[in-house]
């Protein structure tokens, strides 16, 4: 019993230099569709074009990495308590990358197993889910910032009422003895729309009621985090 144990420890499940460059190669092509994949679903400043190179790397090196663990179940309990060690602390700027972390690994631990129907139809599976889905974007909020004298604190918010209607919702109001300021939520496009629907623009119905020291609108989008 203590020979067979021994044995199937010690095994390594050698492998030919071919097959090694097979399951190499197989992993840099579905490394190339996760390459793909990212850059049709990412664009403007959330893209990162050395984050999309990364995941590549990333599913050769987990090819590599099972390929060497192979059958040798000391190998793969000690690789475990290696890489255990290892913290990363990179900054995740979309929810998305943390499904193509996880779509290279899966990827690399199948080629390196020689799995290549899992890895090829599970790789085109994920790759239609996210053409189809992946350019879903958040809606963009916009925050309406209104400074003004305090006595115009019941006309801003009649008319940010009639205009906006429960559209905008109230997130900060700070007050002095002479002044005061509002702070909307909105959705941005709710506003385009109202400002696009012709006449006065929201801007010059606030200047109007006079005394007021700024209005300011400022967009916020959940894609980048800081």
């Amino acid at each position: 019993m203590r020979e067979y144990l021994m044995q199937l420890l010690e095994s390594t499940g050698e492998l030919t230099a071919e097959s090694i460059l097979l399951r190499l190669a197989i992993s840099v092509v579905i490394g190339g569709f996760i390459f793909l994949s990212y850059h049709l679903s990412h664009s403007g400043s959330i893209y990162s074009r050395k984050f999309n190179v990364s995941l590549v790397a990333l599913t050769v090196i987990t090819t590599t990495v099972m390929i060497v663990i192979g059958n040798n179940i000391a190998l793969s309990l000690g690789m475990v308590g290696a890489l255990s060690i290892v913290r990363f602390r990179t900054a995740i700027k979309d929810s998305r990358d943390t499904i193509y972390i996880f779509w290279a690994i899966v990827v690399g631990i199948c080629c390196g197993a020689g799995d290549y129907l899992v890895a090829g139809a599970g790789s085109a599976a994920v790759f239609l889910v996210l053409l189809l889905f992946g350019r879903i974007r958040n809606d963009n909020r916009a925050l309406l910032v209104i400074r003004s004298a305090r006595v115009n604190e019941e006309k801003i918010e009649a008319l940010i009422f009639q205009q906006l209607s429960r559209k905008a919702i109230l997130r900060v109001k700070n007050t002095t003895e002479t002044s005061i300021e509002f702070i909307y939520e909105l959705n941005s496009k709710f506003l385009n729309r109202q400002n696009a629907a012709g006449g006065k623009t929201l801007t010059d119905m606030i200047y109007e009621i006079g005394n007021i020291e700024y209005f300011n609108i400022v967009m916020q989008s959940d894609e980048v985090s800081s």
